[in-house]
């Protein structure tokens, strides 16, 4: 039901929700200072976040970002993107929203088992990598993905369609194993029981568990571990701008899934009774 408390966490641009005062205080600390020299930073980081929440939310293009005073000039945007994403601050503030939410429900800081998967999705003229998927028949990328046990993103690695999801897992755990020193299982679906996939988990010192399909069943079935990246996966198709890869650089449409990832661990935190994102 739609009340007065959800308008309450709606910006001007309702579909973009900008962030209410408790979800910048969350981000604040996080968000690096401007760097010595040069003219001091005029940017509101609050205003600039409201608009790269707003385009991964609305899938609006660059340059139909709403102009100032809504937001930043686009190519403002544009430029802290990169500026971030080349300095690491995108994954800085989701592997600590993550571990906040973790340690909040009780958890260690660190997971001991991951759930992968990918995520097929087309490409536009935009350029880049990208190949075609057999199984899924479409031309475009994959988004590997591992999450922990409650369906939170541990990381992203977005390549070509026509690379086989066993033989891009070597790159996801080498970018998730450095973070977490005690992560111990894999669990995957029969796709990954190939030999790249048991020698990547063999050479990061990990267990690979494969979740197999329950004899017998037809149809749709939840299976045990694997429906919490999937249902990951299904929150990230409600972002518009990951409802295909618009990006040129594989890198960038990280920065996207990390975007939407980091948004919905925010609202988690800061409204932990309002699990879900009021409607547009």
């Amino acid at each position: 039901m739609w009340t007065l408390a959800d308008r309450a966490l709606v910006g001007d641009f309702g579909s973009g929700q900008a962030m209410t005062d408790e979800q910048f205080r969350l981000l604040e600390p996080l968000i690096p200072p401007a760097k010595p020299g040069g003219r001091p930073r005029s940017t509101d980081p609050r205003n600039l976040l409201d608009g790269l929440f707003y385009l991964v939310r609305t899938g609006c293009q660059w340059r139909h970002l709403p102009p100032p005073p809504a937001f930043p000039p686009w190519q403002t945007v544009y430029g802290y993107l990169r500026a971030f994403l080349r300095d690491g601050v995108w994954e800085t503030i989701r592997h600590h929203l993550m571990v906040m939410l973790r340690e909040g429900g009780g958890r260690e800081a660190s997971p001991t088992a991951a759930v992968v998967d990918t995520q097929s999705v087309k490409t536009t003229e935009a350029g880049g990598p990208r190949g075609w998927d057999g199984a899924k028949r479409l031309k475009g990328r994959k988004r590997h993905v591992a999450v922990d046990v409650d369906g939170l993103l541990l990381g992203v690695v977005v390549h070509a369609a026509d690379i086989q999801d066993a033989d891009g897992l070597g790159d996801l755990l080498k970018r998730v194993t450095p973070l977490y020193a005690w992560l111990r299982v894999i669990f995957a679906d029969s796709i990954y029981n190939r030999l790249a996939a048991l020698l990547a988990c063999f050479l990061a010192g990990l267990a690979l568990i494969i979740v197999r399909r329950p004899a017998g069943t037809r149809g749709f079935v939840v299976q045990p571990r694997r429906w919490v990246v999937e249902r990951t996966l299904g929150w990230f198709g409600r972002w518009r701008r990951l409802s295909r890869d618009y990006e040129g650089l594989p890198e960038v449409s990280e920065a996207m899934v990390t975007l939407a990832a980091i948004r919905l661990m925010l609202h988690r935190l800061a409204h932990p009774n309002r699990r879900r994102l009021p409607a547009p």
